[in-house]
């Protein structure tokens, strides 16, 4: 079942806040919700009704792929095109997708924190 632009959206902020020490608000404009994990941006949920997207971080050979398996998924706005895509509502866009696509942004940014000294 495909996700629409609001359940989308719901679904990544869900995600989002389902995963350890994330914190949100808005610190670029007020109509994108900026979700990070130790300060680091991991996903951004566009609140403009007539653009309901989401970005998130990728690997720039998994991000080339969705871009090529998807209509509704495009390079990154905003940010760095190669490692980032923006999902909006379209065929085959799923919750789970969405999810995981989160889920993966969120990893992304995890491994690349500087580890604490023992």
């Amino acid at each position: 079942m495909s996700a629409a632009g609001d359940r989308l959206q719901d679904t990544a902020r869900q995600a989002a806040l389902a995963l350890p020490d994330v914190s949100h608000g808005y610190p670029f404009t007020p109509g994108l919700d900026v979700y990070k994990v130790a300060g680091k941006v991991f996903l951004i949920v566009t609140d403009d009704p007539d653009e309901q997207i989401i970005t998130v971080k990728c690997e720039p050979e998994h991000a080339r792929a969705q871009v090529r398996g998807y209509a509704s998924i495009t390079p990154g706005r905003y940010l760095d095109k190669r490692h980032w895509i923006s999902l909006g509502p379209g065929p085959g866009i799923t919750e789970r997708l969405v999810t995981d696509a989160v889920e993966d942004s969120y990893d992304l940014v995890i491994v690349r924190l500087p580890r604490p000294a023992p």
